[in-house]
């Protein structure tokens, strides 16, 4: 690997990362709430947060955001290592999606304090791997509305992200061991991020959708 390669990879990284880090929640916050959403209910800066808070039209214009940026970083990581470095594209699209899942959730701009990750992680996926990401919203849409807990859907569909993806890949005659590795990696980093809703969950405490939130006590 060339010192070029390298400077074109670092960009990649960077340039996703500071994306990410767009905390649209935050933005749409002040907008909305006229104050800091990470001041109100659980204190994530993420569009579920910011549904209980600030309403549904706040809550789609969060999910647009958080959604394109890990797209927007994606693409970019394509065409650079298709187009600039003649690589296969697929390792250009993990790196622009992780960075931007790490700026999501340590935002540069905001102190380091983000969200969780699963809108960007999905924006990021649906541009490497339509097929299964949209098997895996169906686990999400199941288990949410059946559960009424956002934090549910997300755990269970990072958790069968990995699966559904080895096996999409099989069919799709692909080798299946790069993306399923990779798939782990963004699944690790939701169920991590979703520690405290798993005590929550564990301890019958975790809230239902179309509850409205508190402000949160300092």
């Amino acid at each position: 690997m060339t010192a070029t390669q390298i400077l074109w990879m670092a960009g990649v990284a960077l340039v996703s990362y500071l994306l990410g880090s767009v905390s649209w929640a935050v933005i749409v916050g002040k907008v909305f709430l006229k104050d800091d959403v990470r001041k109100y209910g659980s204190g994530n800066a993420g569009m579920t947060n910011v549904l209980r808070t600030a309403g549904k039209g706040a809550a789609a214009l969060v999910a647009v955001g958080d959604f394109s940026k890990g797209a927007i970083s994606v693409l970019l990581g394509r065409l650079v290592f298709q187009y600039a470095l003649g690589l296969d594209p697929i390792y250009g699209a993990y790196l622009g999606g992780y960075f931007a899942v790490l700026g999501h959730i340590f935002p540069l701009y905001f102190h380091f304090k983000g969200g969780k990750g699963v809108l960007t992680s999905a924006g990021a996926a649906v541009l490497i791997d339509p097929i299964s990401v949209a098997l895996t919203a169906v686990v999400f849409a199941a288990v949410t509305f059946t559960s009424k807990i956002v934090s549910l859907g997300s755990i269970v569909m990072a958790l069968c992200y990995p699966v559904i993806t080895y096996f999409v890949s099989r069919a799709l005659g692909r080798d299946p061991v790069t993306v399923t590795i990779c798939a782990v990696i963004f699944a690790a980093i939701i169920v991590f991020m979703h520690r405290s809703n798993i005590g929550r969950l564990l301890r019958g405490e975790e809230n239902r959708f179309g509850k409205k939130k508190e402000k949160v006590q300092k």
